[in-house]
């Protein structure tokens, strides 16, 4: 017992400096409005450009706000801007003992060992809830409730911890579309090799909610009452799930150096917020060892590895079998001033595995896989953005998983990339008030990559595709898309957030007899002739079968009260959405030309969509 308290005495050293007052290094969830501020200051130029590593400890948080609201800036502010300011700063820094009832928290604090060591504890609980309606030719419901209860703390100056629970219920009604080939309609198997095509079912997007905007939140399985002894997919109906979110965070070097072990929603890039498509907050959580190291101000370098977890659509292990992935991803971030940032990265999905060269952030994922024999998912990552403090700024993203550069490379399934251009501009009306116009493309086959035989798993075929869960690990839309996104968001006032947003999504299809290869998370591209000679494999977006033309124009809003610790929210709007085809036979080989299409396997859709919500000690 004796050598247990000194060893638990010697890390608490190790991990504090100076006795000073705790300051909380635990993330700031990424559904928090205060992402939005931060990058609204930063286009204004009202702060120092942050990383573009997140979520930010609330130390970061807070760091940042007291920035923007030092007297160099107020002038820059209206008087609803400078509230809304001072009102998230509170929120955040006025960590009181005893219970605070508007956040939900009973906190505790002491101090031990000569040194007088400073150690908090906090409890809490927050409370989600929402109903949602889809009205097409019928009308569906959903809801989902969530209670979440935490523990957390600070070990010092310089060690935050935090150990959260989720328990929830939930309905998500989804429609069966039909089936999809993994290669594609006419791959002959062979017996024996590696490259076997399956058939998979296609769902819907859950009918309660606007195309790609559904996160699932629960871990593994979910639990009919009938019998909590079967794990199940989804809350076609009403089901029971749970969710686990700890975290242990560190910073030292005047938080130059961030370091963090958790299980938490991520995104990685410097361009706006909710863009990234290397690792975007619409992903599943997994557990991970990450690092932030910041020694200059215009230079970074970053770096995670964690565990993928598995999809469950056959049962807990049967599903689990080709699922056994590790994640890595370095990403170097070079800034000039407030005015250019450059990221540069790799990411890697492999079967676990101690491979210490992915783990190892000095060496280059891209050259090191060729070392180890190439039975690995690598792909690169860059990302650049001008800025012209107090007006806007513009970026271009390029997400490359696989290429081949031939003079008709970007007529190749081959060509797996995804890229984006947009702009965000500050609007000087209302408070806090941007516009976002943005343009991707996901072409076929990206994120996705065969099944292969490994030398560490015999002849299981491992599935190395850029998923966690199940849902992609890079931006939201699947492989064959592409996306024009038009936004104006604004806050009036401290507990008042609204926004207006017209989408226009083209996605090619996944089900029926015109399905285009290459549209589904988890396509495989057929190894033989994917140089061009074989006509299947050759990408015509829009002119090589079916696509869905999804239509999407809504408006939503969050309200926080002042008299009570609740906040609502919600959003409406309208789904219009029809296919498209050509005369040929999809995936032919050749550019034709398109019409629009009214039949049972390809219908046009009107729907209505609502969602109304209330957080209750929202965080």
């Amino acid at each position: 017992m004796d050598r247990l308290k000194l060893l638990f005495i010697f890390y608490i050293i190790l991990f504090t400096g100076v006795s000073a007052f705790s300051q909380t290094h635990t993330s700031v969830p990424l559904e928090s409005r205060v992402y939005y501020l931060l990058e609204q200051a930063q286009l204004k130029g009202l702060c120092a450009p942050l990383s573009g590593v997140k979520p930010y400890s609330q130390k970061t948080v807070i760091t940042s706000l007291n920035e923007i609201l030092d007297s160099n800036n107020v002038q820059k502010l209206n008087s609803f801007e400078r509230e809304i300011l001072f009102h998230y700063l509170e929120k955040y820094e006025n960590l009181h003992t005893g219970l605070n009832i508007q956040r939900g928290i009973l906190r505790g604090e002491t101090a031990v060992t000569d040194r007088e060591i400073p150690l908090s504890l906090n409890a809490g609980i927050n409370i989600d809830m929402e109903v949602s309606g889809g009205f097409y030719d019928s009308s569906y419901s959903g809801a989902e409730t969530w209670f979440r209860f935490f523990l957390n703390g600070d070990i010092g100056s310089n060690v935050s911890w935090e150990a959260a629970a989720e328990g929830g219920l939930m309905k998500a009604p989804r429609k069966y579309l039909g089936e999809y080939n993994t290669y594609y309609k006419g791959f002959i198997n062979v017996p024996g090799s590696e490259f076997q095509n399956d058939t998979i079912g296609v769902y819907s997007e859950p009918l309660t909610h606007f195309p790609y905007t559904y996160r699932k939140r629960w871990d593994g399985s979910i639990y009919f009452f009938s019998d909590l002894s079967v794990f199940e997919s989804w809350p076609v109906s009403a089901a029971g799930g749970y969710n686990l979110m700890p975290e242990i965070s560190a910073s030292f070097l005047e938080n130059r150096l961030f370091l963090r072990m958790g299980r938490l929603r991520r995104e990685w890039s410097s361009t706006s917020f909710g863009s990234s498509l290397a690792l975007n907050q619409t992903a599943r959580p997994f557990l991970a060892m990450e690092a932030d190291f910041r020694p200059f101000s215009w230079f970074g370098i970053a770096s995670m590895t964690g565990i993928l977890e598995y999809n469950n659509t056959d049962g807990i292990k049967s599903s689990a079998m080709n699922f056994q992935n590790a994640y890595s991803i370095t990403m170097l971030q070079f800034k000039f001033r407030n005015y250019l940032f450059l990221d540069i990265g790799e990411a890697v999905v492999y079967p676990k595995r101690f491979e210490l060269g992915y783990i190892f952030p000095l060496i280059s994922s891209i050259f090191y896989q060729n070392n180890i024999g190439d039975f690995d998912n690598v792909a690169m990552i860059l990302n650049l953005k001008a800025q012209i403090p107090g007006n806007g700024n513009i970026w271009f993203s390029l997400f490359w998983d696989e290429a081949y550069w031939v003079s008709d490379w970007n007529k190749l399934d081959r060509s797996m990339l995804a890229w984006q251009t947009g702009a965000n501009i500050s609007l000087p009306v209302l408070s806090f008030t941007s516009l976002k116009v943005g343009y991707t493309r996901v072409n076929p086959y990206c994120y996705t990559h065969n099944r292969n035989f490994n030398p560490w798993y015999g002849n299981t075929q491992m599935e190395t595709s850029y998923t966690n869960n199940g849902v992609n690990l890079g931006y939201y839309l699947p492989p064959n898309s592409d996306e024009l996104l038009v936004r104006i968001k604004t806050m009036p006032s401290r507990n008042l957030t609204t926004y207006l947003q017209y989408q226009l999504i083209r996605h090619g299809a996944d089900f029926g007899p015109d399905a285009v290869d290459g549209s589904n998370i988890l396509s495989e591209l057929d190894p033989v002739g994917r140089e061009g000679i074989n006509p299947v494999l050759r990408r015509f977006f829009l002119k090589d079968g079916a696509y869905q033309w999804m239509n999407i124009l809504k408006a939503g809003a969050e309200l926080s009260l002042s008299s009570i610790p609740a906040a609502f929210f919600g959003e409406a709007g309208i789904n219009f959405s029809f296919f498209t085809n050509t005369n040929e036979k999809a995936n032919s080989g050749s550019a034709n030309s398109y019409s629009r299409i009214n039949t049972s396997d390809y219908p046009k859709q009107t729907g209505f969509i609502v969602k109304f919500g209330i957080r209750i000690f929202p965080r």
